[in-house]
């Protein structure tokens, strides 16, 4: 298959896990924050571990040993925390699903979000793809963990707000295709400029993500047990991707 094709598979994959909200139907709320804390554990792993055991190292194969890749790590972490800070939304609803008062406003905001934030991923797996199809796989895979138990947030907290079940899977879709997008814009851009940069600018989203928006709803637990769950969920998440570096 072409990068070309990689990348538009990738794309309209990872635009499809939004309708995955659509399983938050059949559960009831007490489930739904059952399941969701050991995802959100095994995402912030999977996140983590992509950043360190794959995107990291291949910043530094294709960029060098230069402060510009701590820079640019440095620039890809602050870009995700002036997001948050300006849309008022956090990747994980965990918080939110069980709050009557969601209204409106809110799930607009999480939609442009959403958006925004699958737009710069697909920018920078592209990029990923671009370099090497195997460290764009591993990256997808790491942002595809991440995107299961947003998706079930983000849903949860849609109709919470008021809107109906179909339209708000229409929407977080087409949210999601700006995954395609953004790889396709890396597509097109690479013809006339170098996007490596974009890979260490990823690492810093997913250490972002994984680090300073997941951890802390994974620290919420309320029992040991619950807590021992979301430490064996974020081993397995490090764990396979430091084991996936023998294919990548």
């Amino acid at each position: 298959m072409s990068v070309l094709g990689w990348i538009t598979a990738s794309g309209l994959l990872m635009s499809a896990i939004a309708l995955v909200g659509s399983t938050t139907l059949l559960l009831s709320s007490r489930m739904l924050e059952r399941v969701l804390l050991p995802l959100v554990a095994f995402a912030a792993g999977s996140l983590i571990g992509g950043a360190f055991f794959h995107m990291i190292p291949a910043s530094l194969t294709v960029i060098g040993s230069s402060p510009d890749v701590v820079l640019l790590i440095v620039a890809g972490f602050t870009v995700f925390f002036m997001l948050e800070l300006l849309l008022h939304w956090r990747h994980c609803h965990r918080a939110a699903i069980g709050r009557a008062e969601a209204r409106q406003p809110l799930t607009y905001l999480i939609l442009i979000g959403d958006g925004l934030h699958n737009f710069l991923g697909g920018l920078a797996i592209g990029a990923m793809f671009l370099i090497d199809v195997r460290l764009g796989l591993m990256a997808w895979l790491a942002a595809a963990a991440h995107e299961v138990p947003q998706e079930l947030g983000d849903f949860a907290v849609l109709l919470h707000g008021g809107w109906e079940p179909r339209r708000a899977l229409l929407f977080n879709l087409l949210s999601g295709l700006t995954f395609l997008a953004g790889g396709l814009t890396t597509y097109v851009a690479a013809q006339s400029v170098n996007v490596a940069w974009l890979i260490p600018f990823a690492a810093g989203n997913f250490l972002y993500i994984g680090a300073s928006d997941l951890v802390p709803e994974v620290n919420r637990q309320k029992s040991g047990v619950e807590g021992l769950i979301c430490l064996a969920a974020f081993l397995s998440g490090l764990a396979i991707l430091y084991a996936a570096r023998a294919i990548a």
